[in-house]
């Protein structure tokens, strides 16, 4: 596919909406990226184009941050909210970042498994050393743990093919375009509603207390009835790419 790979810039592409599951568009943090990243970051926001079509096949959203620990030693367990509050906070601080991080490849549906994912993360990856930074990290969503919903992500996360590649795919691309798995973010995305609003963003009744499989979700979702709420705490995988 010949693609063009740009700044989303003031562009809107419909097709690319509306493609994660609902509840995931619930957490509380995601509004301090997505409601401004146009107009604060927007040389870190890259759609790719199909050339034949005009149409948007997929993109890539990343922000900078300030971290001054060791990278190797370790991200925050709270990942990709921590990277949404640390970049806000930053911005509002006049904070120097050191470091990008990524927050969202999206492929079409109809276009997965045709190799898009890693072509984007090149593409982060080039995008984020053309702007001045030798260091991009990643709280990435593990695409093949809702399928094992009840497996520990610890393990799930250190499991390997006898190539030494993980076995989930998308870690797989991140270490096969040189990124190093450092840790595991236990609860990088946490999104809690009342049961009524957890009815509506997946169909499913939250009627009885206890762990809920919810689909395309990586854990179950803890649901309590007597306090009439749920909460989902995804866990992530922190990947370093040494640029």
């Amino acid at each position: 596919m010949d693609l063009d790979i740009a700044p989303i810039g003031d562009r809107t592409f419909p097709e690319l909406a509306d493609h994660w599951p609902v509840f995931m568009g619930e957490d509380p943090n995601g509004s301090l990226y997505y409601r401004h990243y146009r107009r604060l970051w927007p040389e870190f926001a890259l759609v790719a184009v199909d050339r034949d079509t005009g149409l948007a096949v997929a993109k890539a959203h990343s922000v900078p941050i300030a971290f001054d620990g060791d990278l190797a030693a370790g991200l925050p367990e709270d990942g990709w909210d921590w990277v949404m509050r640390t970049a806000a906070h930053d911005r509002l601080g006049g904070v120097t970042p050191t470091v990008v991080s990524a927050l969202e490849i999206l492929v079409r549906p109809d276009l997965r498994g045709t190799g898009l994912s890693g072509r984007m993360l090149a593409a982060m990856r080039d995008n984020t050393a053309k702007l001045g930074f030798t260091d991009l990290v990643a709280p990435v969503r593990p695409s093949g743990k809702a399928a094992q919903i009840t497996k520990s992500i610890d393990v799930y996360a250190s499991e390997h093919r006898p190539d030494g590649l993980p076995v989930d795919p998308w870690l797989r691309v991140h270490v096969r375009a040189g990124g190093t798995i450092v840790n595991v973010a236990h609860h990088s995305m946490v999104i809690a509603g009342t049961l009524e609003a957890w009815r509506t963003w997946t169909g499913l009744p939250f009627d009885v207390s206890g762990a809920v499989a919810v689909p395309e979700a990586l854990v179950p979702v803890h649901c309590d009835v007597e306090q009439d709420h749920a909460v989902y705490i995804e866990p992530n995988v922190w990947v370093h790419h040494r640029l």
